[in-house]
């Protein structure tokens, strides 16, 4: 049973990467309206021009390592500051669109919990 919730969260996961850094290069999904001070910082992120490639690049491979089930530790290490990210900023710019990063969040949690012992090195542990 656990492989099983185990792979689904990973397949959920990765498949959520790959969308979300798809559209940051071909907009299939429309960005929804934002509160001023959210768009003002998404405005000035889009400015920088490295910054959503960058991230778009990142999202489709972490993705793609999720869902062909490799390198799953480097995987759920590089989403981690992503995550951290995109849950801060709605927490702080836009409430009321935290669903997908609350999703988000809960599945890279679960995913971090049922390889914990794979993970365990990085604490010092064996």
């Amino acid at each position: 049973m656990k492989t099983k919730i185990e792979m689904i969260t990973r397949i959920l996961l990765g498949l959520m990467l790959v969308v979300f850094g798809l559209n940051k290069f071909l907009q299939f999904m429309p960005m929804p309206p934002m509160p001023e001070q959210a768009g003002a910082f998404m405005g000035a992120l889009m400015a920088t021009g490295y910054f959503f490639p960058f991230l778009a690049v990142s999202e489709i491979a972490i993705g793609l390592l999720f869902l062909i089930n490799k390198a799953k530790p480097l995987a759920i290490v590089m989403l981690a500051p992503i995550t951290i990210n995109i849950l801060l900023f709605y927490i702080s710019l836009d409430m009321a669109g935290i669903g997908g990063a609350a999703l988000l969040a809960i599945l890279h949690i679960v995913v971090i919990v049922m390889n914990k012992e794979k993970l365990l090195f990085l604490l010092g542990g064996e």
